[in-house]
């Protein structure tokens, strides 16, 4: 029974502790100094060796300018532990009351005390590093490195040369640790990255590529051709890096996979030109059948999506030379996926097309296999206006995946249909989930598809509009370009000045790209940009208007419109990839 009640206590006192150090933090995050003051030095006495608590009570000291206080317990509290880093917090004391000499005096003392034991390092540099003294964190990095060559603080050094500015230095103790310990090199690269997209002026990546291509030219590593070309991939420059993964396959054959993936990477980035040049280049150097059926299913889709009807004959006419040269087989699904898709689409035979891929699902294919061939084939249904039996394969593809990418694209597509039906209500409800979804591309769409169906709600009730709107949607869906068109002009001329009229000139626009009508397409986004600069699509309008001028050589036009986007529009999806598209146009050698 002691033993019990003893048990109780314990647990009550340590319940009650948690209870007073929450209390105290609480204080102390919403700038209550006193309060958290008495809270600390309450905790302090019960536990007067905590750090934690020890550290607090001096900040609210310093908070409330007690420094005389603040001192005396730094003092007392070196006297007895005699840790360096005490004394960081010491001349931190002083320069917080503008005491430069002093405080440098004790920082000083602290980085003899490095000198006369390097381990001390481990303290110092972080609370030098913490307190802001960029300065004297590199100092006492630097000193323990020079006493104890085992030390090793490259990461730590380059982080705070980034912070001054110092790029050149940052890059060398980078690259210097990226060779040494490869271990590191992800940690590293993520780094790098965040420098690379915060940089606005391009100095940055100007002297990392610098670096690269100078270990490149001088050291045969391949090493440095993959770093080169990872730098190359973040800027989204995929032919300078295939340059360099074709390198590294002369020397490393084994490397074939590095370039297939590429390929993928610039077929998502809509890089056509390195896409056809990465693809071709696997199909002269392999023997793999997979990744020869892999490359010229996306050589072919990269064709269909480029193409007019005059061309579909010729198109249909090599689908069916690929599919007979490697066969019918589970092997072969993207072909036959491709095949069914352009015969539904494209050459309007929905029923050519669902004997495809019914005759898929009679093959033995494994669950993945299984969600991609429903998904083509609930596609086609949706494409004929099916929109129950659609809805029945969406259904099973999401229950049978488990939230996985597939399954979210599933559950996507539910949405769009019930949007496409005008059921607003069951749609909005599908994409409030799927707005957090984890793959981006999704949580985009449906983020977009749900303020379109949100926002046309408030101002019209009845939703006459967005039916209108929905209906003209899924004419794009059926790739009915010229109907669809013509649906989203009624509305633009129906409602003149309504909410609904903003996402309107963006899809007519969009449209007349497609169509390669360009002056029109710029014709609407210039409406959307003179008449709506607070919508939530002006930031789309800016940014397909600088892409047209951009892709038709119009560089001086092209230059401004991206700059909107920088300055203005720091929230945008579109922020980095304008910054990176306006460096170029700029000239500036990334």
């Amino acid at each position: 029974m002691k033993k019990i009640i003893a048990i109780f206590f314990l647990s009550f006192s340590l319940f009650v502790h948690a209870q007073n150090e929450q209390l105290a933090m609480n204080y102390f995050d919403r700038g209550e100094f006193e309060k958290a003051l008495i809270s600390y030095e309450e905790l302090l006495k019960t536990q007067p060796n905590n750090a934690n608590f020890f550290q607090k009570t001096v900040e609210c000291y310093q908070q409330l300018q007690q420094f005389e206080k603040a001192d005396k317990a730094l003092q007392e509290r070196y006297t007895k532990y005699k840790q360096g880093a005490l004394l960081v917090d010491i001349g931190f004391n002083y320069q917080l009351q503008k005491n430069t000499n002093k405080a440098n005096n004790y920082f000083d003392q602290a980085i003899d005390k490095i000198k006369k034991n390097p381990s001390e390092v481990y303290g110092i540099g972080f609370l030098f590093d913490k307190k802001g003294l960029i300065d004297y964190a590199i100092l006492a990095y630097q000193t323990a490195m020079d006493l104890e060559p085992k030390n090793n603080f490259n990461y730590q050094l380059a982080l705070l040369y980034g912070q001054k500015g110092d790029f050149d230095t940052m890059i060398e103790k980078f690259l210097t640790e990226s060779i040494n310990n490869p271990q590191n090199l992800i940690m590293i690269q993520n780094q790098l990255s965040r420098f690379m997209s915060e940089d606005t002026t391009s100095t940055f990546n100007d002297v990392l590529k610098k670096a690269l291509l100078f270990r490149v030219q001088k050291n045969q590593d391949i090493f440095w051709n993959e770093y080169l070309s990872w730098f190359y991939v973040q800027q989204k420059e995929y032919g300078k890096a295939f340059i360099q993964e074709k390198a590294i396959y002369k020397r490393n054959p084994e490397s074939f996979g590095n370039i297939v993936n590429l390929g993928q990477l610039a077929i998502e980035e809509n890089d056509e030109t390195a896409a056809k040049d990465i693809l071709g280049f696997v199909l002269e150097n392999t023997k793999d059948l997979d990744l020869q059926i892999q490359s010229h299913s996306y050589l072919m889709e990269m064709k269909i999506d480029k193409s007019q009807s005059k061309d579909y004959p010729l198109i249909n006419q090599e689908l069916d030379n690929l599919i007979k040269e490697f066969g019918v087989s589970p092997f072969t699904l993207s072909l036959l996926k491709l095949k069914a898709h352009f015969s539904a689409f494209n050459l309007k035979d929905a029923e050519t097309g669902k004997v495809i891929l019914k005759n898929v699902l009679e093959m033995p294919l494994n669950k993945q296999q299984v969600a991609e061939t429903k998904m083509e084939l609930a596609d086609i249904l949706l494409f004929e206006e099916k929109f129950n039996q659609a809805l029945l394969y969406y259904s099973q593809i999401e229950s049978e995946s488990n939230n996985n990418p597939i399954g979210q694209e599933a559950s996507l597509k539910i949405a769009k249909t019930s949007y496409y039906k005008s059921d607003f209500k069951w749609a909005e409800h599908q994409l409030k989930v799927l707005k957090s979804a984890s793959t981006q591309l999704i949580a985009n769409d449906a983020l977009d598809l749900y303020l379109l169906i949100s926002d046309n709600t408030v101002e019209d009730s009845t939703q006459v509009a967005l039916k209108k709107f929905a209906r003209a949607d899924f004419l794009l869906f059926q790739d009915k370009k010229q109907d669809a068109l013509e649906a989203f002009q009624a509305i633009l001329k129906e409602n003149k000045g309504d909410a609904i009229e903003p996402v309107t000139l963006l899809r007519i626009g969009k449209i007349h790209e497609k169509l390669n009508d360009f002056t029109q397409a710029l014709s609407n986004y210039q409406a959307i940009i003179d008449n709506h600069k607070e919508s939530i699509y002006v930031d789309e309008a800016y940014f397909f208007a600088a892409e047209i001028y951009a892709q038709t050589g119009n560089i001086e036009a092209a230059k401004p419109l991206y700059e909107y986007i920088i300055m203005n529009k720091v929230d945008s999806i579109y922020f980095v990839e304008a910054q990176k598209k306006y460096r170029k146009l700029r000239g500036d050698s990334i």
